[in-house]
């Protein structure tokens, strides 16, 4: 597994005339290696795998990155990793300049003899397609969110507060095996339900609200993402109505998402279909996302997405929303596989309107 993924960096970089990389960003030290501390670097070059980092992680580390040569560093990590680049006779390497801080790069520079830190480059990019030990454990951080959900249908009643619904979220994810959230848990009911983002609050959920709660587990490192807005008590004619249009939206979707779609398409796609219903000015946000070790990765489906054509082992999110200012909103959304035939959503946790009585 690491092997082909270290073998995809070496044709990066070597297509980029580099002689090596280090890694500073924690989701590809992971990726690169399966070494899941903090305050570490890696350096790779065309021939060598080497894992900087102190003595609290030096046996998490073997055992974690059996790949890498293990380098304990003892009066600073940018020093040692410095001192490291210097002495392996490499002229020109490169670094994430997104993750790296200026700082972090000043400091590195100090420690480097002979050597150019040449260009800034990302490798996020060969994250985007997930192999099938990704998959597997996006399936079950997918799981442990479902059943989260389903256990939020006992819970949740007129009276209590959306920060009670948040934590019983969180509380199942943990234990039914989550490492954490994949993001702060989102329950917005009744008025707030026009903010995409509604973090939980204090506020007290009324009869005939809808909330909506969005959130994710996070398993071994991988991250999932569902949406689901139910209603507590009877639902009007009114909220029924918009319910069943992002539902069928939503659902649209689902049925175009496929190889070789593009993410500007699958957006328009929603657009297109909220227009019929007289909703599309509502929706205010990009269909979706992809993820994996971070929430938000590329490919996005949004109309300024640069995804031209999906592929499958791609990962993306289906979260069309409607949020009307003075009156509420809702998102549904599921975690969605692009396959060979079409596409496999993860989240299976049921999305007829629910009314809590």
């Amino acid at each position: 597994m690491y092997e082909a993924r270290l073998h995809a960096l070496r044709s990066f970089l070597k297509k980029e005339n580099c002689d090596g990389i280090v890694l500073t960003k924690s989701t590809n030290i992971l990726y690169f290696s399966g070494f899941r501390g903090d305050d570490t670097t890696l350096f790779i070059t065309s021939n060598s795998n080497y894992l900087v980092t102190d003595s609290r992680y030096t046996e998490q580390a073997e055992k974690e990155a059996p790949d890498f040569e293990i380098i304990e560093q003892k009066q600073g990590l940018l020093r040692k990793t410095g001192e490291l680049i210097s002495s392996s006779h490499v002229k020109e390497i490169a670094f994430e300049g997104e993750s790296m801080t200026y700082s972090a790069h000043g400091q590195l520079m100090q420690y480097l003899s002979g050597v150019s830190l040449k260009k800034s480059v990302s490798v996020d990019f060969l994250r985007e397609i997930k192999d099938n030990s990704e998959i597997t454990l996006i399936k079950k951080a997918c799981a442990i969110a479902d059943a989260a959900f389903a256990n939020i249908l006992t819970f949740i009643r007129p009276g209590i507060r959306e920060i009670e619904v948040a934590a019983q979220i969180e509380h199942i994810m943990r234990k039914e095996g989550a490492d954490g959230t994949s993001f702060d848990t989102i329950v917005a009911s009744g008025l707030r339900g026009s903010m995409p983002h509604g973090t939980a609050t204090e506020k007290t959920i009324a009869p005939g609200e809808f909330v909506t709660m969005d959130f994710g587990a996070k398993y071994q490192g991988y991250c999932s993402d569902i949406t689901r807005t139910i209603c507590v008590g009877r639902a009007t004619e009114r909220q029924r109505n918009i319910y069943e249009a992002v539902l069928a939206t939503q659902e649209k979707v689902l049925e175009e998402i496929g190889p070789g779609k593009s993410g500007k398409e699958l957006d328009a796609v929603a657009r297109k279909t909220l227009e019929t219903f007289q909703l599309e000015k509502y929706f205010t946000h990009g269909l979706g996302h992809s993820l994996g070790l971070e929430i938000h990765e590329e490919p996005r489906l949004s109309k300024y997405s640069k995804c031209e054509a999906l592929q499958p082992g791609m990962f993306v999110t289906d979260e069309p929303g409607v949020y009307i200012p003075g009156w509420g909103g809702l998102r549904i959304e599921d975690t969605v596989l692009v396959t060979q035939e079409g596409s496999a959503p993860l989240t299976l946790s049921r999305k007829d309107l629910i009314e809590i009585l």
